[in-house]
């Protein structure tokens, strides 16, 4: 369970043709890689931006945390 076969994987594979065209499959795969990338380098930001506020003592943490805070909210 949880597992693709072959049938189910070729069935998709004519699924995405039929909606989007064969012309539009080389677009479409594009958009989806550059999504892919974003996601991961945001998610890697946020790690990073994570381990600096770790790193600073108690009251700048604080700090840092509410400038954050504001900064989501604009």
């Amino acid at each position: 369970m949880g597992r693709l076969g072959v049938w189910q994987i070729v069935l998709i594979l004519v699924l995405f043709v039929m909606i989007f065209g064969l012309g539009k499959l080389p677009q479409v795969g594009a958009s989806i890689g550059k999504s892919i990338r974003a996601f991961k380098k945001s998610q890697e930001d946020d790690e990073e931006e994570d381990d600096d506020v770790e790193a600073l003592p108690k009251k700048k943490r604080k700090a840092a945390s509410k400038k954050t805070k504001t900064d989501d909210s604009l």
